[in-house]
């Protein structure tokens, strides 16, 4: 091995060829092909094509194996091709594009209230967390070294509530009230709520979605009487423009997923305790997207579309 410089498994192969045949599988051994002969880029190119341009007949989409069995190669050579092409057929993302005809103009506003908001006035995020549920689980096993802490599948359910939220979109303070329902009267009660808890000088511009609750008579009147009140409606389908989403995401990590309640009241003081300690020290959710690179994106979706539908580019 180290007169020739070679692995010792060669050098042990090449005894086992001697002892097998002697010299001549010492001859048949030399002109047996290295391994298994590498493929071809054009056997490459048909399994990322096929990949991404077509289905299985019985399937969703490809596993390495039914890709092995359609190409006649095997599962562990698809692998590496995939890889290589970064394609992953067994994952999926959901998305949402917006129809809305005027888009343009309500991403534009709302991306400017956000990031450079009007003198002398408030910017709230607002919007209604519906059906949280007060769920009764089984005390699980503790977290310890190896092993994450686990949780029951089991469950009673105890009631639910509705958590109505106006983010502060500079200063990250959140007005909240939780509310057994959340229909048109439950959000003018809302509604009646921040008119209250904010300052009377002040103008009050609030970000919501397309809810029609947010768009009743008996709301339009309200508002109609209370003029420091402006409402700016997200486009259709882009809950994601309103921020106030990121804190209900953070909530529910935080404070409900998790969470044990007896009833209804336990869980709308555990909500009360989370939004008072987070008033506490507020942390307001920094806007970076600009409305160009939004738009861009937006137009770049439906182009993408357009082409998935026809065919053409």
């Amino acid at each position: 091995m180290r007169e020739v410089g070679v692995s010792k498994t060669t050098v042990w192969r090449w005894q086992d060829y001697f002892a097998e045949a002697g010299v001549d599988g010492l001859i048949k051994g030399r002109s047996k092909p290295p391994g298994r002969k590498p493929l071809s880029a054009a056997m490459k190119l048909k399994v990322v094509e096929k990949t991404v341009k077509e289905r299985p007949a019985n399937a969703a989409h490809w596993s390495v194996r039914s890709m092995a069995e359609e190409m006649g190669i095997s599962h562990t050579s698809v692998q590496p091709i995939w890889a290589e092409h970064g394609l992953k057929p067994h994952l999926v993302r959901s998305f949402k594009i917006s129809n809305d005809p005027d888009f343009v103009a309500k991403v534009e506003d709302i991306v400017g209230l956000n990031v450079d908001p009007p003198e002398k006035a408030l910017v709230l995020s607002v919007d209604e967390k519906s059906q949280i549920q007060a769920l009764d689980t089984q005390p699980g096993l503790p977290l310890k070294k190896g092993r994450a802490g686990t949780m029951t599948h089991d469950y009673k359910r105890n009631g639910t509530t509705t958590l109505f939220a106006a983010l502060d979109v500079a200063a990250g303070t959140v007005i909240g009230e939780c509310l057994a329902r959340h229909r048109a009267d439950e959000f003018l009660s809302f509604l009646k709520t921040i008119d209250r808890e904010t300052p009377a000088h002040l103008d009050l511009h609030l970000i919501l979605d397309n809810y029609a609750t947010h768009k009743t008579p008996a709301v339009k009147r309200w508002l109609a009487r209370h003029k420091r009140f402006t409402l700016h409606f997200t486009p259709t389908s882009c809950s994601w423009l309103n921020l106030v989403e990121r804190l209900f995401a953070e909530i529910t990590r935080q404070r409900i997923r998790r969470g044990t309640f007896n009833d209804v009241t336990e869980l709308k003081t555990a909500i009360d305790e989370w939004i008072e300690h987070r008033n506490q020290n507020p942390k307001p959710f920094k806007w970076t997207a600009g409305a160009k690179s939004i738009l861009a994106k937006h137009r770049r979706a439906k182009k993408a579309l357009a082409i998935a539908k026809t065919g053409c580019k």
